[in-house]
């Protein structure tokens, strides 16, 4: 991909994030999961941000995503969680009116850059789930 423009710079910048549910819940599943999807993608359009790849796990969120300078990392997660916890709650919990959120997601996320290996990080989130049953096969009780 070729670098973006603003009014005054040139940029690429490209980060791998996770980020999970409280206490790891595998809540992430059916209808929630393709409304997630949906939602994340409006929710970073609002910021002007572009999700190159995104899966969402049962326990967790991985997003290869292009954001720009002149937004902080921080700011643009802590959007993303929070209004996509809002949501949740009033389209999943029965909450309606001046619901400020309760924590859906738990507190922090997992952030790198993406460099050059781009194309690496875009399978691994691609292919996480494949990974993940393998681990837990392998992690199966012999009886």
């Amino acid at each position: 991909m070729s670098p973006k423009k603003l009014n005054h710079t040139t940029w690429d910048c490209k980060y791998h994030i996770v980020f999970i549910p409280k206490r790891r819940r595998k809540v992430i599943y059916g209808s929630l999961r393709i409304r997630l999807g949906v939602l994340f993608r409006e929710l970073a359009e609002q910021r002007g941000v572009e999700i190159l790849e995104g899966h969402l796990l049962p326990d967790h969120v991985h997003m290869c995503m292009s954001i720009p300078p002149k937004h902080p990392v921080s700011g643009v997660v802590g959007f993303m969680k929070g209004k996509s916890a809002i949501a949740i709650a009033r389209q999943f919990m029965g909450k309606r009116r001046n619901y400020s959120g309760e924590s859906f997601w738990a507190h922090g996320y997992y952030v790198s850059t993406v460099g050059l290996d781009e194309g690496v990080v875009r399978a691994y989130i691609r292919n996480q789930e494949i990974e993940d049953e393998r681990i837990e096969q392998l992690n199966l009780p012999m009886s």
